[in-house]
Formats: C-alpha cells, sequence, structure tokens
C-alpha cells in the first residue's frame, strides 16, 4: 500500500482499517510498559509517517486492557544507573515530543485502561483524543520521585489551564476518561466499548478531508506548543537531573514493592 518502508517493529503493529488511515498498536504486553526500544521506535515512527504519502491520517491504540503503563522499571532502574543511558533517554525524550509535532499527519489516539507517564505523552501529543470514562490517566512523575517531564509542562497548561496542570501533576493523582474530557485534557470521553470505534471514525473523517489544509492547520496550531519550548526543556532536564538524586531511588523501590514512598523531607532544592 505504501512505498515507505517501516520497520518490524518489536512492540509496535501497523495496520490499515480504513484507506489511508494507518493505525499503530502500542504492543508489548506488561500493560503495554515502554522499555527502551518501544521507546526509541515511538520517538522515530513519526518521521516516517510524515514522508508517507499514503498516510492521510494515524490511530494510536494500546493492545489489550491498557494503552501504555508507562516506563518499565527495569528501563528506570537502568536511567538511575547508568550515566550514558540516561543522556540517551533524555534525547529520545526530547525527540518524541519534538517528532509527534513535526509530522504533519493528524493523530488520533484511543485511550482504554491506564495510560501512565511515557505512553500518556503520546496519548496527549495526539491531535484528537479519545479516552474511555474509567480510563485512567496519570502522570506520575512525582510519585517516581522526578520532576514532570516528558510532554507534560509543554502540553497540559493548554489542555486544561496551568491551575489543573499544576494540582495533577504536582499530586500524580490519577484522571478518569470522564474527568478528563470535563478539563479538556482529552477531547472526547466515550463508553469504553466505543473508544476504538470513535477513534477511527474522527481519523477516517479528517483522512478523507482536504489533506494540505488539514496539515497546515495543526502545523500552525502546534506553534502554541512551540511557544512553550524552553518550559519543556527545562522540565525535561529537570526531570532527568532527577533521576541522580535519592527520591528516584526510594520512589523506584515503593513502586516495586507497591507501598508509599517514603521521601525525606529535609530538602535544600
Amino acid at each position: 500500500m505504501t512505498d515507505i518502508r517501516y520497520p518490524d517493529y518489536e512492540s509496535l503493529e501497523l495496520d490499515w482499517p480504513e484507506p489511508h488511515v494507518l493505525r499503530v498498536t502500542l504492543s508489548r504486553g506488561r500493560m503495554n510498559s515502554l522499555d527502551f526500544q518501544m521507546h526509541r521506535d515511538l520517538s522515530s515512527i513519526w518521521r516516517l509517517i510524515d514522508e508517507d504519502p499514503e498516510v492521510s491520517a494515524v490511530v494510536l491504540a494500546g493492545k489489550g486492557r491498557a494503552y501504555s503503563a508507562g516506563g518499565d522499571f527495569d528501563m528506570v532502574q537502568r536511567i538511575i544507573d547508568d550515566y550514558d543511558f540516561r543522556c540517551q533517554m533524555w534525547k529520545e525524550g526530547r525527540a518524541l515530543v519534538q517528532n509527534m509535532l513535526d509530522c504533519g499527519k493528524p493523530i488520533v489516539s484511543a485511550i482504554s485502561g491506564a495510560a501512565a507517564g511515557g505512553g500518556l505523552a503520546t496519548a496527549l501529543l495526539a491531535d484528537v483524543s479519545v479516552a474511555g470514562r474509567t480510563a485512567k490517566l496519570v502522570d506520575g512523575h512525582t510519585t517516581l520521585g522526578v520532576a514532570a517531564d516528558d510532554h507534560a509542562v509543554a502540553i497540559w497548561p493548554l489542555l486544561c489551564g496551568l491551575s489543573k496542570a499544576k494540582y495533577y501533576l504536582m499530586t500524580s493523582d490519577a484522571i478518569t476518561g470522564e474527568e478528563a474530557e470535563r478539563i479538556g485534557l482529552v477531547t472526547f470521553c466515550v463508553d469504553d466499548n466505543l473508544v476504538d470505534k470513535h477513534a477511527l471514525h474522527i481519523a477516517s473523517r479528517l483522512a478523507h478531508g482536504a489533506p494540505s489544509a488539514i496539515r497546515w492547520t495543526k502545523q500552525s496550531l502546534n506553534n502554541w506548543v512551540r511557544a512553550a519550548w524552553p518550559s519543556f526543556e527545562a522540565s525535561l532536564a529537570f526531570g532527568i537531573l532527577g533521576f541522580t538524586g535519592p527520591e528516584a531511588t526510594e520512589g523506584l523501590a515503593a513502586l516495586r514493592e507497591k507501598r508509599a514512598p517514603n521521601f525525606v523531607q529535609r530538602s535544600y532544592i
């Protein structure tokens, strides 16, 4: 169907549910948690999609009962332990956001179940987001003991306002799909069993629209996010810096042991 050669991805499934609609499905088991390879593939695929003349719209979904549970614990441990890998993940995190913004094709995310961390970043950076009523959206970085980075500082204030963004990003409270729609964090909330159908309907409609007009409109609107780039860069740097300290070590240990973290409250920051 296309001259673009997509790699044989380990954890991404590609199919064409409608003419000119490419569906990218996160498929890794483990609630589609992101390891390094999956994170890298999600960062780089948008350049190929942007270059593919057969793609007019994209659906981004998760396989099974979760969209994506966020970063794999082993990957997080490696970020804590390995300076070179930490720098690599900083670079990949930056590329993920930039490449999704620069991809001219409209992206529609279908959010079912849990969506957290880097997985949530892809869901909310989509141009249109469809969440199930019981979907559970959580940034989760401060629970881990690092600053909210990935995407949140750049786009949450635009979607739901600074007041809500501050509260949810500092507390790491989870948000249902219904509440996410109410505050403007997602575009639509539908019954859980209708998420994929509704997302595909929107993508198909966009795929039948005027391609250049839609893509130029998207690129113009994305300048609002690009205007927040200095804030995003700062958040990404602070997030990576946090992995060098004791809070990330305690946060990861608490998540592994399924207990509340015990952060030392005396701080010179």
